[in-house]
């Protein structure tokens, strides 16, 4: 079948990231402990997969992390003939709304961006939801594209785990690479794009505030589009 473009745009709307109930508060950021393994990944710029609820927020925060250069809304973990916004919003075609994040190690390592994620991005504990967004589509998971990524991220689990920091299991996973699908152009840079959205003022805004707040050393004002 067929969408006409009028139809498709009112189904994107109608299964965008949800809006919050009117009482419903942004989630909390936590002081995720600092990583115990440094990664140490060489020269050049880096490549790593982040799922963490609704796309949007992700990319917006780490575009707003000092040496990242690049943060691409997409998919993974499904075929690429499924790789759609309306498909993956129903939740059944093992996609993770995820981020492809491109950054300078010299600038900010993995191990970073790890202690970043999960202490402003997404709750290790909820499992197959973040916030108001339900759905294996919103799973929180790590994509490492290299094994020095891969054994960063399995430390830092472990360290979390055994921190206290959560009362709740952590359920993050590690993801083994598949494809990365770029999600359409009207997703990317969202959070530039649309700073007004009520979704945006209520989850996401304050998740960069918070990245300001507890990594005034990573934060960069501008947001880095791309």
């Amino acid at each position: 079948m067929v969408l006409r473009p009028t139809l498709a745009a009112i189904f994107l709307l109608t299964a965008a990231c949800q809006q919050p109930a009117p009482a419903q508060a942004a989630e909390e950021a936590v002081n995720a402990p600092a990583p115990k393994r440094t990664a140490e990944e060489g020269d050049g710029l880096k490549t790593a997969i982040f799922a963490g609820g609704c796309f949007w927020g992700v990319e917006g925060v780490f575009s707003h992390v000092e040496g990242v250069t690049s943060a691409v809304s997409g998919y993974h973990g499904g075929s690429k003939a499924n790789a759609e916004y309306y498909k993956v919003s129903r939740g059944r075609t093992d996609h993770a709304e995820a981020v492809k994040v491109t950054y300078d190690p010299a600038k900010v390592r993995y191990d970073q961006l790890l202690q970043v994620f999960f202490s402003v991005v997404a709750d290790p504990t909820t499992l197959n939801y973040q916030g108001p967004d339900h759905g294996t589509q919103y799973r929180s998971a790590l994509v490492p594209m290299s094994e020095e990524q891969r054994e960063t991220a399995a430390a830092y689990l472990a360290q979390l785990k055994k921190s206290g920091v959560w009362q709740d299991p952590i359920v993050t996973k590690i993801e083994s690479y598949k494809r990365f699908y770029a999600a359409e152009t009207n997703h990317q840079d969202f959070m530039k794009k649309n700073p007004r959205n009520g979704y945006i003022l209520r989850w996401d805004a304050p998740k960069v505030e918070a990245l300001k707040a507890l990594f005034p050393g990573l934060y960069r004002s501008r947001f880095r589009t791309g």
